[in-house]
């Protein structure tokens, strides 16, 4: 049975990218256009897994995507990390002398405006997507336009790279989670990194003593989002991902954290992927 993997985007994203990575093959893919409709392919099983991107090295956290795995009960069961690299490319037989238009997510506009100062000429128009606007070069034929786009667009869209790795900032890396509605039980030799979720008291020093009972467990704290409980106004809820040896080290943890916080919750329990 063919796995059905659910992306943000469509064919030819970075969130494809991923899945053709991960998966080693991108099986069925279902294309999402928000990661709220993802979940929701989740939930209704038109999709088997999801790919979602959850940080990014220079942009930071998407912070909404915590939120999406929490209230969903999804589970987080692996881990990717993709460099985020940026191609121009043109219809075959165009030239980078051709391009009169550049089309691209806002985004990745900016992260390569360094490289178009040479090039005055050319105009900047923000697109959906970036994978969406190299679809629409190839369907349309349009002549004198290029997209900025991931290299497995071009592939996928016959398209030319005219200028491979444009983007200002060169390492650029996002973190992506695979996430299902039901846990993948891995053997516990194999899991090394877990992401939880919980609410400390108003209480001086309640976050501080968690963060030492984990630090007391040998963990390793690779991140920490704070998110407002929107139910609660001045209260939050804090998304923590550690690393540990052995997984005795985390499980002693749990154990303590389920008394000493509120509402504490393992969101998924995986390999590390940057090992």
């Amino acid at each position: 049975m063919n796995l059905k993997i659910a992306i943000q985007g469509i064919k030819g994203s970075n969130h494809h990218q991923v899945a053709k990575e991960y998966f080693e093959d991108d099986s069925q893919l279902v294309e999402c256009m928000s990661f709220d409709f993802l979940v929701d392919r989740l939930l209704d099983k038109t999709a088997d897994v999801g790919v979602m991107a959850i940080e990014n090295s220079i942009a930071g956290s998407i912070i909404p995507n915590y939120a999406l795995v929490y209230h969903n009960n999804l589970h987080i069961i692996g881990e990717h990390y993709l460099n985020i690299n940026h191609n121009l490319m043109v219809l075959k037989g165009q030239g980078i002398e051709d391009i009169e238009e550049v089309r691209s997510h806002p985004m990745a506009l900016l992260q390569c405006k360094e490289f178009f100062k040479d090039y005055p000429q050319i105009k900047m128009v923000e697109d959906v997507d970036t994978a969406e606007t190299a679809k629409c070069i190839q369907e349309q034929k349009l002549k004198n336009v290029a997209a900025i786009a991931p290299r497995v667009a071009a592939e996928l869209y016959d398209l030319n790279i005219v200028a491979p790795e444009i983007q200002t900032i060169k390492n650029n890396a996002t973190r992506f989670i695979i996430v299902k509605t039901k846990n993948k039980e891995l053997p516990k030799s194999e899991i090394n990194k877990a992401s939880v979720r919980f609410v400390t008291g108003h209480k001086r020093g309640s976050l501080a003593a968690v963060l030492n009972v984990m630090s007391d467990c040998r963990l390793n704290l690779t991140k920490i989002q704070s998110l407002p409980i929107i139910e609660t106004p001045w209260k939050y809820a804090f998304f923590v991902d550690v690393t540990f040896e052995e997984y005795e080290y985390f499980e002693k943890s749990k154990s303590l954290l389920n008394i000493m916080a509120e509402d504490f919750k393992v969101l998924g329990e995986y390999k590390n992927a940057r090992i």
